[in-house]
C-alpha cells in the first residue's frame, strides 16, 4: 500500500507540476532589442543587433534567451536568425528547459526538427525531472513530435529522476487513447526497452494492464 501510495504521489507532482513558463503579456510587453525581435519574428531587427554585437544569449527575469522566446512563439524564422549569428541552441532557461524540449511541449513538430537541425541535442538532459525532450513529448501524447525525436537520434531508454522512461511516461501519464497509442507504437517500433520497471519493479506493460490500455498492452506484448 506504502509502494502505490508512493507511485500515485510521484503522478500527482509530475502531472500538477508548472514545468514551463511562456513569457507573460506583461514580460512581452517589457521586451526590446533581440528579445522584441524574438517575439516579433524580425529577422532583419536580428540580423542588425546581430552585427552590432548584441548579446545573443542574453536572460531575461526567467533565464529565457532570446531563442527561448522564438520557440514560445513559434517563431521559425527568428529562431533560425539567432542560430546562424551565433546563438547557443543549447541554453537552459531558468526552469532547466531548452528550446527543443519547449518545442516538444507544445507539439509543434516543425519546431522539433528545426531545433535538431540548428544543432539543439536531442539527448540533452532538461527540467527539474532531470529528462529529455522525448519523455515530455511521450507524456503528453504528441507521437508525431515522438517520431521526429527518435528521427533524429534522442535517447529512448533515459530514466528521469522519477525512475521513468519515455515509454513508461506515455503509460503511466497518458489516456490509453489514439494519441498515446500512436505514442507508445513509435516507441517500441523503434526499440525502446519494454523490460526498463519503474522504482516498484512494475513495467510498461503491468501498468498498462492494470489501467485497462488494452491496445497499448497489446503493442508492447507484440514486441
Amino acid at each position: 500500500m506504502i509502494r502505490i501510495i508512493q507511485s500515485l504521489l510521484l503522478i500527482v507532482l509530475a502531472t500538477a507540476a508548472q514545468t514551463q513558463t511562456a513569457p507573460s503579456v506583461s514580460e512581452i510587453a517589457a521586451y526590446d532589442g533581440l528579445f522584441s525581435a524574438a517575439n516579433e519574428n524580425d529577422v532583419e531587427t536580428i540580423l542588425r543587433l546581430a552585427d552590432a554585437e548584441a548579446d545573443l544569449d542574453a536572460r531575461d527575469q526567467a533565464g529565457r534567451t532570446p531563442a527561448h522566446v522564438a520557440a514560445f512563439a513559434s517563431n521559425e524564422a527568428a529562431l533560425r536568425a539567432l542560430s546562424e549569428t551565433g546563438a547557443d541552441m543549447n541554453a537552459l532557461e531558468n526552469r532547466v528547459y531548452d528550446v527543443l524540449t519547449i518545442a516538444a511541449v507544445a507539439d509543434d513538430p516543425e519546431m522539433v526538427s528545426l531545433a535538431m537541425g540548428l544543432g539543439n541535442r536531442p539527448d540533452l538532459i532538461t527540467s527539474v525531472y532531470d529528462g529529455t525532450a522525448l519523455i515530455a513529448a511521450a507524456h503528453l501524447g504528441h507521437a508525431e513530435v515522438v517520431r521526429r525525436l527518435i528521427a533524429g537520434g534522442a535517447p529512448l531508454d533515459h530514466v528521469n529522476n522519477l525512475g521513468w522512461t519515455a515509454l513508461m511516461e506515455a503509460v503511466v501519464l497518458g489516456d490509453g487513447g489514439p494519441d498515446h497509442v500512436a505514442t507508445v507504437r513509435a516507441l517500441v517500433e523503434a526499440g525502446a526497452d519494454i523490460t526498463i520497471p519503474d522504482r516498484d519493479g512494475v513495467t510498461p506493460l503491468q501498468h498498462a494492464e492494470a489501467r485497462g490500455y488494452q491496445e497499448i498492452a497489446a503493442i508492447i506484448r507484440a514486441a
